[in-house]
């Protein structure tokens, strides 16, 4: 991975650690609001009076508006800057999270969904961008612990969503409030960002060239959107089938149904947080391998052992084992964009597309096998699917 010159002085490594704590800062308030909203799906769904089919319109209207747009907002971020690209990106996500429950038609909500879908995706891919530049700037990882700042930002937006329920305050001031609090944050953490050093300012450096000029790097990138899909088919599983697995094969109590979900969330963070400096002592690869080994061990333990301790436990497993995949997976694919004289959006975002596609496709696969062949097979699939990463993942990160 490249790194830039340093800087001098007590005042570069604040610098830097402002700098990181900012774009945590944007990673945060994108998973607080995606949390926020989720809180709110059944407010929707009431209020609309949506049966379960009209309601997974609506929801794949907020997925779908971050695929589309990935490609050409890379493209945008790479040509106004990070800096601007989150600012703007982090204020207009905030503006449109906050209205969600103020939109008076269905029929507007879908492609108002679908707008606020397109502006995290967004937000999400200049904050990576930032955050590769800074991997770079830093000559270590620290990928994981931005992502780590997601998994924060989504648990504190669910318990500010219990906090709302129990003082009985209207649903939409909830939202208005959220957005609101992130706007804010989002104003501030712009004056910490760091503006990246264009690559025309190396006189001796070869012209610059599209993704479209180096079908080999773009198939690298690819590639390691095709390891992400499969990963996030992973992840997406747990999330979206966690407490089902748990209330109907388990057995699990009302009090304990929804431990697995919070055991995996549990693991996910705390991997985050600490798998940056076992990244940097062993490598992409070897953290990559071990990860799916550690997951495929805890989905394997959930689903042969189904009783309650046994699930919960292989759920944090799981979590732990899935934790720092995607971060590597970002952070590679920016390194690589900008080895290519690419800007590091640009590659984040090729890969990106295609593992936000799994965190879609993975759940609604998972339910489709589910009905079949039930709901253990169907999450052995999932297993199959980290398996999968760790033989492939050799391959394409031999050169990383």
């Amino acid at each position: 991975m490249p790194v830039a010159p340093a800087v001098d002085g007590a005042l570069s490594s604040r610098r830097i650690l402002s700098a990181r704590l900012a774009t945590m800062a944007y990673l945060f308030c994108n998973g607080f609001l995606f949390a926020v909203w989720g809180v709110h799906i059944p407010t929707v769904k009431s209020g609309f009076d949506l049966n379960e089919a009209w309601l997974s319109v609506a929801l794949l209207a907020l997925a779908a508006g971050g695929i589309l747009v990935m490609a050409p907002m890379g493209r945008w971020i790479g040509r106004v800057g990070v800096v601007r690209a989150c600012l703007q990106s982090g204020l207009v996500m905030s503006a449109a999270a906050s209205v969600i429950l103020l939109i008076p038609q269905y029929t507007l909500l879908v492609g108002w969904l679908l707008f606020y879908g397109a502006s995290a995706a967004t937000n999400d891919v200049a904050a990576n961008a930032h955050g590769a530049m800074l991997e770079a700037r830093m000559g270590r990882p620290i990928m994981g612990s931005l992502h780590g700042s997601f998994s924060v930002g989504g648990m504190l937006g669910a318990l500010s969503g219990s906090l709302w329920a129990i003082q009985a305050w209207p649903a939409f001031t909830h939202m208005i409030a959220a957005g609101a609090l992130c706007a804010l944050l989002s104003a501030v953490a712009a004056r910490y960002l760091i503006t990246e050093t264009p690559a025309e300012t190396h006189p001796d450096a070869p012209p610059a060239l599209t993704l479209r000029e180096q079908p080999q790097v773009r198939r690298r990138l690819i590639g390691l959107g095709v390891l992400a899909f499969l990963a996030l088919v992973v992840e997406g599983s747990m999330y979206d089938w966690s407490a089902v697995y748990m209330r109907e094969i388990v057995g699990a109590t009302p009090a304990l149904v929804s431990a697995g979900y919070a055991a995996f969330s549990v693991g996910m963070a705390t991997g985050r947080f600490t798998g940056d400096p076992v990244r940097a002592r062993v490598g992409n690869l070897c953290v990559l391998i071990w990860s799916c080994v550690l997951c495929i061990a805890g989905m394997g333990l959930a689903l042969l052992v189904p009783v309650p301790v046994a699930a919960i436990a292989g759920f944090a497993l799981a979590g732990l084992g899935l934790s720092n995949v995607v971060p590597v997976f970002f952070s590679v694919a920016g390194a690589i964009a900008v080895e290519a004289r690419v800007a590091a959006s640009e590659g984040i975002a090729t890969t990106a597309r295609l593992g936000y596609a799994g965190m879609l496709v993975g759940p609604v696969c998972i339910g489709f096998i589910a009905h079949q062949v039930g709901l253990p097979i169907a999450l052995g699939v999932a297993l199959l699917c980290a398996l999968a990463v760790a033989l492939l993942a050799p391959r394409m990160l031999k050169s990383t």
